[in-house]
């Protein structure tokens, strides 16, 4: 799907491909749930997509009860913003968002972190692999350079430890240490314990890897990067790369009380790569699906900020 599509030029186009992405078996009330029991509000004064379900006789519209609800900022401009953010493969930042569609950098600011939420995946059943399945474990570090400091100093970094499934999804976190006690329930809890673990020979992972059905490992501190063929973390290592250089070039800063924001918009767009068979239409899709079930106010927003 192009830009030049009637849904992100035309608001009425916008919202009847919204109403077909999200009820796709019918008009269905998203206060009571009630199916096909509503009808279309057509008064002078009564803008267009409003329904009155007749069983809890309240209004609503497509946009009740999704990140979308109560904005200002017209649908087609969303499907817009959440189009280019998720065809952008290393991201897309709120000043260019805010010059490409004319909004103010606030607003923009404010729809991205928006769209980053609608984008945070739930694990599939079981979890990351599976028997006969691969899991790479690894960390890094993000943050700024110290040559863009005003004093050389060294710049603060976050740690980032990720979870890929080989040929399949990925999880990242932002954890406060790379320590055996915080790493291993996330990883429990993320991969399946029926894959075959794979990291490097940190030895905080030594004693989690018992918990797989095997454990396998790279030196790369004696420059052993793939051995094998089978033994590698490779994988993880190209999650990282698109990871940093959407940091380092497009985003140039994030803020420790946004980074899982951020790590959330990374994950979606890997796990619904070309190669997995998701173009740039459905991965925009499977995201505006996403937006249902969940609010973020810019109160919720602030407050992270200010933490």
């Amino acid at each position: 799907m192009k830009l030049t599509d009637p849904i992100y030029s035309d608001e009425n186009k916008a919202r009847e491909h919204l109403e077909a992405l999200h009820w796709p078996n019918g008009l269905m009330c998203p206060r009571c749930g009630t199916l096909d029991r509503s009808t279309l509000l057509q008064g002078k004064s009564t803008r267009p997509g409003v329904y009155k379900c007749k069983d809890c006789r309240k209004p609503f519209s497509v946009t009740v009860g999704t990140l979308m609800e109560r904005s200002h900022i017209k649908i087609n401009v969303w499907l817009a913003a959440m189009h280019l953010m998720t065809a952008s493969k290393k991201g897309m930042s709120a000043h260019q968002m805010s010059r490409m569609l004319g909004l103010s950098y606030e607003s923009a600011w404010f729809l991205c972190h928006r769209l980053r939420e609608a984008m945070r995946a739930p694990l599939p059943t079981g979890g990351l692999g599976g028997q006969n399945k691969v899991v790479e474990v690894d960390e890094t570090f993000v943050g700024g350079k110290a040559k863009n400091r005003a004093f050389r100093k060294p710049a603060p970094k976050k740690a980032v430890m990720a979870l890929v499934e080989r040929d399949g999804e990925v999880r990242s976190y932002h954890v406060a240490n790379v320590t055996a006690k915080v790493l291993r329930p996330i990883i429990v809890q993320t991969a399946s314990r029926k894959s075959y673990l794979m990291t490097d020979e940190a030895k905080q992972y030594v004693k989690i890897g018992k918990e797989f059905s095997g454990h396998g490992t790279v030196n790369h501190s004696a420059d052993e990067y793939v051995r094998g063929v089978f033994w590698h973390t490779n994988t993880s290592e190209n999650y990282f790369s698109i990871l940093k250089r959407g940091i380092y070039g497009i985003y140039h800063h994030v803020s420790e009380a946004h980074l899982g924001r951020y790590l959330a918009e990374f994950d979606f767009r890997y796990s619904n790569r070309a190669n997995l068979g998701v173009n740039d239409e459905l991965r925009a899709e499977k995201a505006i699906i996403a937006m249902k079930g969940k609010r973020l106010t810019y109160r919720r927003i602030d407050e992270a900020q200010n933490a």
